[in-house]
């Protein structure tokens, strides 16, 4: 388990600085990484000619493979940070600032945010067709017939859903289990992402993906989601109701807790590839609006220090425990 005041660190710090662009050019991010390591064993493993049992069989060792080797480079920093502080990762030496710049690879408040506020300074402004184009940046979804609403809604489920898969979760596996934990979290959110699907391509290939990340996902997502709702002030009779509505046993959580908080309706139909899909639809307000997309990232500010604040409860209760 990680010091809790590291957890809290790494959360500040990566909310301030997030991932600079004079790294993020030369040398990518390590979730680049990891989707490249991914991308080149799906394309030789995960071939039509053979056997449904033979892709999943190798889809269960790529999932092994890219999340074990993730884990072992977390060990490795960790155990680096560890003799650098001279026994403790946990003291704030040299060693405990490898442990909490390594960590803010693992965590996406600043980008979150930034790619959310990209979408709504112009959709504010009344340029759909610039709107259109930023949350095409963050959604998968087709976004070149999408009106005002639509980006509006996109936007905010985006936020939702991510404030569980890139910082709730992420803060949760690092907790748990360190580097190792959260470098494994990410590798496997990561593999979710780009073979988790249902399609007839990734159906076998990608199971152990998906089914890996559900198991990830388990507590973070409800805990994203009460964060989301006690930031709003209000929605968790809304996220109780409507989160089993989703496929996903988890995406839910979070988007249904935002629906109830802005008092919205978020989900129903939309098109991928040109092909629409119907989707549950979670609260039973109006429809989104640019104003509900700023109100929805005051919230997720305020998530993100309700979150701040459990870590630091956690230290301090660590700390000080004849105080508790």
């Amino acid at each position: 388990m990680l010091e809790p005041w590291l957890l809290f660190a790494a959360l500040i710090v990566e909310a301030c600085v997030g991932y600079p662009t004079a790294l993020y050019r030369p040398i990518r991010h390590p979730v680049v990484w990891i989707g490249t390591a991914l991308d080149f064993l799906e394309r030789r493993w995960n071939r039509p000619e053979f056997s449904d049992g033979a892709r999943r069989a190798l889809g269960i060792f790529t999932v092994v493979l890219v999340t074990g080797s993730a884990a072992g480079a977390g060990y490795a920093i960790q155990a680096l940070a560890a003799n650098v502080s001279f026994g403790s990762a946990s003291d704030f030496s040299f060693g405990g600032i490898v442990m909490v710049l390594a960590a803010t690879t693992g965590l996406a408040q600043h980008s979150l945010y930034t790619h959310v506020r990209a979408v709504l300074a112009p959709l504010a402004s009344g340029d759909l067709a610039a709107a259109r184009q930023a949350v095409a940046n963050i959604v998968g979804r087709d976004t070149a017939s999408l009106n005002e609403s639509d980006v509006a809604g996109a936007a905010i489920e985006s936020l939702a859903e991510s404030f569980n898969d890139g910082i709730v979760a992420p803060a949760f596996w690092l907790f748990v289990g360190g580097l190792p934990g959260l470098f494994a979290y990410k590798a496997l959110n990561t593999a979710d992402s780009l073979i988790g699907h249902r399609d007839e391509r990734w159906r076998m290939f990608g199971w152990a993906a998906a089914r890996a990340d559900d198991v990830a996902n388990l507590i973070p997502a409800r805990l994203a989601g009460a964060l989301l709702a006690i930031a709003g002030g209000g929605g968790m009779l809304v996220m109780w109701r409507d989160a089993p509505k989703h496929a996903s046993p988890n995406a839910g959580w979070p988007e249904a807790a935002m629906a109830g908080a802005l008092r919205i309706r978020l989900g129903g139909p939309t098109a991928y590839d040109g092909i629409t899909h119907e989707r549950p639809i979670f609260g039973a307000g109006a429809s989104p609006t640019v104003g509900d997309l700023q109100r929805g990232l005051r919230i997720y500010v305020i998530a993100c220090g309700l979150l701040w604040l459990l870590a630091a409860a956690a230290g301090f209760s660590i700390s000080h425990p004849q105080a508790m």
